[in-house]
């Protein structure tokens, strides 16, 4: 299979944006993105829904990814998140004019709010690939969105350009992945998004994920990933087995409130979010931290 392929299997990590008195902290950024290539990931993803872009101004945006290109410095493919998609000519019209040197590929979430039908964000898609300099993740996320791009339209985009490098599948649902696994072209990856579902989705031939918790634990999650990539899924669930227990404190207040409280446990970076987000709350956070307390220390055999 080709290159576009191998470039994105593995382990991405969708790289939080640190904050400190609600500017963003860049020595922690940089000290995270250290972690995470020191951990053993073998993507970055900047700025995706854990970047809480959406909380950014266009300014800070273009900042993060700029200090992100300099310290990752060639050593891992960088991925840059490209939302505010709803109206599909401002953001092709974004795209045209964005200088995207740096990076590997853009990673963009099918149309919010308004609910588009298929047809609608099959040719959302295909407009973005007719300018995109770089190849193009489509994100399917329906639980923000508000709609989900079904198997056959991602199949219709990974047929119909190879500008599509692959598909981050977070609806949560297996057998949509499946009928994705089971009919995509070489050249397309299929990306878990939900980091519980890894394992599953790569016993049935998926390439990985961009992953939520590999800020917290790169080592750990990446070497649960290689081991399904060879085929060794004892250690995979075993690995998968040790961080299952934290994945819903993650959650309980949505994505990235749960992940900067565990980063703060870890003394990583501070646990502040911008509103109308608000820090993890005390119960959570303590139900967290013992859960956090139980990972074993990483050993392979």
């Amino acid at each position: 299979s080709n290159m576009g392929l191998a470039k994105f299997r593995g382990t991405g990590v969708a790289l939080i944006t640190p904050f400190r008195n609600k500017a963003i902290d860049y020595a922690a950024l940089e000290t995270i993105i250290e972690h995470v290539i020191q951990g053993g990931v073998d993507y970055i993803v900047s700025l995706g829904t854990t970047g809480e872009a959406i909380t950014l101004s266009s300014k800070e945006c273009r900042e993060v990814f700029d200090f992100t290109i300099k310290v990752v410095n060639g050593r891992k493919p960088l991925v840059a998140g490209l939302f505010g998609s709803n109206f599909t000519e401002a953001l092709v019209e974004k795209i045209r004019n964005y200088n995207l040197e740096g990076f590997d590929a853009i990673m963009s979430s099918s149309p919010a709010y308004s609910k588009p039908p298929q047809e609608g964000i099959f040719q959302h898609y295909m407009q973005i690939a007719g300018i995109s300099p770089v190849p193009i993740i489509i994100y399917n996320v329906p639980g923000r969105t508000g709609s989900n791009v079904k198997p056959e339209t991602i199949l219709r985009l990974a047929e119909s350009s190879t500008k599509f490098a692959g598909v981050k599948e977070a609806s949560g649902d297996l057998n949509q992945a499946m009928k994705i696994l089971k009919d995509r072209p070489e050249h397309f990856a299929v990306i878990s998004g939900d980091d519980a579902l890894t394992v599953p989705m790569m016993a049935c031939g998926g390439d990985g994920a961009i992953s939520v918790i590999a800020n917290m634990y790169p080592a750990h999650f990446s070497s649960m990933v290689r081991s399904a990539l060879e085929g060794d899924f004892p250690t995979a669930a075993r690995l998968n087995a040790e961080l299952l227990d934290i994945h819903q404190w993650l959650y309980i207040e949505n994505n990235p409130v749960g992940v900067k409280a565990g980063m703060e446990i870890l003394g990583l970076c501070s646990k502040e979010v911008r509103v109308p987000l608000v820090p993890l709350s005390e119960g959570n956070f303590q139900n967290l931290k013992r859960e956090m307390e139980r990972v074993p220390e990483l050993v392979l055999v």
